[in-house]
């Protein structure tokens, strides 16, 4: 997927955004199965079974799916090389994971913003008939994706990132905290200002809200 076409998902209108998840978090499980994979190296394919399709998908809504399979792929090829430095007491598998995915993201970051400024620059599609109603929402949706993408390429680096975590990858306060590193008042401090920008850019709606926030 490329980056516009993740933003025109977005901002679909009256649709909250439902991340992808491949499995049910189980993090006790998770931080038992990472241990012994540091003696039994086979059975971090385990994680990799279970959380590969939710960072793929997480990358790819962000920086495309050219990228998606390499940076996916290293994300979990750093974590089995580090997977015993792994402190299960300062967060769950999952976000650690994420954050790692984030730290690759970063490589990134010009790359992605030019994309959402160019998304922000692309004229609306010129309807071509069939459904009057379908083409409507077509329509409204990419003119609403193109001012996501001017929000987004708006906001702080920091701020934009948290936003992504939460609202592209589904992960709790906690999880972000664990992820990145920072408190979990950072954590809502940065995710108030990302979504402040994005209301201010599309008349005091927020497409980032997830399914319980809508």
């Amino acid at each position: 997927m490329t980056p516009d076409l993740a933003l025109a998902t977005l901002a679909l209108p009256g649709r909250p955004l439902v991340p992808t998840r491949a499995a049910a978090l189980v993090p006790d499980e998770d931080a038992r199965i990472l241990e012994a994979s540091a003696r039994e190296p086979d059975r971090f394919t385990l994680i990799f079974d279970r959380y590969f399709p939710q960072v793929h998908s997480y990358v790819a809504r962000r920086l495309g799916s050219d990228l998606a399979d390499d940076l996916a792929a290293e994300t979990f090829l750093v974590a089995f090389r580090q997977r015993a430095k792994f402190d299960g007491r300062n967060g769950v598998v999952r976000a650690w994971l994420y954050g790692i995915a984030t730290n690759l993201i970063r490589r990134h970051r010009r790359d992605e913003v030019r994309a959402w400024r160019a998304t922000a620059k692309l004229p609306l599609p010129t309807p071509t008939g069939g459904h009057e109603e379908r083409v409507t929402a077509q329509v409204t949706a990419q003119g609403a994706s193109r001012q996501l993408a001017a929000a987004l390429a708006k906001a702080s680096a920091k701020d934009r990132e948290v936003l992504m975590l939460v609202a592209l990858g589904e992960l709790t306060y906690d999880e972000v905290a664990a992820a990145l590193g920072i408190a979990n008042g950072t954590v809502a401090s940065r995710l108030s200002r990302a979504r402040r920008v994005v209301r201010e850019h599309l008349g005091h709606t927020d497409p980032t809200a997830t399914r319980d926030e809508a």
